[in-house]
Parts: structure tokens; C-alpha cells; sequence
């Protein structure tokens, strides 16, 4: 049953999570040409002055990336099973509903975390051909939360996709404003480094909103 499930959300999902990769490497490829170009003409020296003294992230352009392809891999999931009136079979297979709505969470989370890390090894990759691994670890530190903002992308389009109450999908994207808003409010490099496990646990814990969302729909509240 396990495989089904999985080879299940990879049908759904196959075609997005290879447009993502593209854009993410497409994204990431332009990011870094550029920062060759100012290489060639100036030195690497200003990419040091850069990162040292400007307070400056030199991968900003893909700073939203991970929170859009969160929604998107989300919407891909859920949009299919709600539209086709398939939810409701699927909580009814001979399988713990709990048990499979954590598989399918974690695929999700899986799949993202894979893509993520491989456009974090290009960029740290890339980087590190110029300066030293002091700062391409200061890059990666800054980086971390834009993927935690992707997860958390993922996991409250999930919610609201599952939620059936517009009183509760009200309180949701509430929750996602501000939480979404809290990770982005500064741009400065390594902002985050003291808040960030914190910021973890709160999105793994805003999981739950998925199950809550479940148990309604199962209770027959929808509008």
C-alpha cells in the first residue's frame, strides 16, 4: 500500500516537480553567469567586498524561489483530489488515514527538501570557486530560512486546499501571512541564524493544520 501511495503522488506530481527543478536551475544558472561577468570584468575581489561589508546576499534572485515551488507542488497534490471529488475515496481505503495523510506530507516535503539541496550544492559549488568557505557557509546559513519558507509554502497550501470551512481557511492564510511575512522581513545575511530553529519548529508544528482540516472534512463541516 505504501508504494501505491507514493507511486501515486508521483503521477500527480512528476511534471510539476520537473518544472520546478528546470526554473530552479534555470534561475540559479542566470544568478551565477552574472556573478561570472563581474568576475571577469572587475575581480573577485568585489564579490568579497560584497558579502564582507555590504551586507549583501549575492543570491537574492532566488530568495522567493522555494516558497512558490512549495505552493505550487501543494496545489498539484490536492487540487487533483478535491476537483475530481477523490479525497473522500481516498480516506476511505483500508489504510490508518493518519498514516497515509503524513505519507503524502512527506513525499512533498521529501521532494522539495531533495530539490533544494541540489540548488544549494550549486550554489555553494559556484561560490566557492570565488571566495572561501567561511563566506559560501554565511550564503548557505542566509539561504536556509528561504527554504524553510518553502516548506512552509507547502504545508499551509496543503491546509487551505484540505481546509472545507471558509471560516478556518480565513484563520489559515492568516497564519501563513504572518508567518511568510516574519521570514522575509530581512534581507540582512544571516538575520535569522538565533531565530531559526524556532522558526523550524513552529512550521513543523503548523503541520497540524492539515490533520485538524481532515478531521472536519471527515465530520461533514464544509461551505
Amino acid at each position: 500500500m505504501n508504494k501505491m501511495i507514493l507511486y501515486k503522488e508521483w503521477l500527480k506530481t512528476r511534471w510539476i516537480l520537473l518544472g520546478i527543478a528546470v526554473v530552479m536551475a534555470a534561475l540559479t544558472a542566470y544568478c551565477f553567469l552574472n556573478l561570472t561577468k563581474v568576475v571577469q570584468i572587475r575581480g573577485a575581489e568585489l564579490l568579497w567586498e560584497a558579502l564582507v561589508t555590504k551586507e549583501t546576499v549575492l543570491t537574492e534572485i532566488l530568495r522567493y524561489v522555494p516558497v512558490i515551488a512549495g505552493a505550487l507542488l501543494a496545489l498539484s497534490q490536492w487540487i487533483p483530489e478535491i476537483q475530481r471529488k477523490r479525497l473522500k475515496l481516498t480516506l476511505h481505503l483500508p489504510y490508518s488515514q493518519t498514516g497515509m495523510l503524513a505519507m503524502i506530507t512527506a513525499y512533498g516535503l521529501v521532494a522539495l527538501t531533495v530539490l533544494f539541496g541540489l540548488q544549494a550544492l550549486a550554489c555553494a559549488w559556484a561560490m566557492g570557486t570565488w571566495v572561501p568557505a567561511e563566506l559560501v557557509a554565511r550564503m548557505l546559513r542566509t539561504m536556509a530560512v528561504w527554504y524553510l519558507a518553502g516548506w512552509a509554502g507547502y504545508l499551509f497550501t496543503s491546509a487551505l486546499c484540505l481546509e472545507p470551512t471558509w471560516r478556518m481557511r480565513v484563520v489559515v492564510l492568516g497564519v501563513a501571512a504572518g508567518a511568510l511575512r516574519l521570514m522575509f522581513l530581512s534581507g540582512v545575511p544571516e538575520a535569522y541564524n538565533g531565530f531559526f530553529p524556532w522558526l523550524l519548529l513552529f512550521v513543523l508544528l503548523s503541520g497540524g493544520l492539515l490533520f485538524s482540516g481532515v478531521a472536519r472534512f471527515k465530520e461533514g463541516l464544509q461551505d
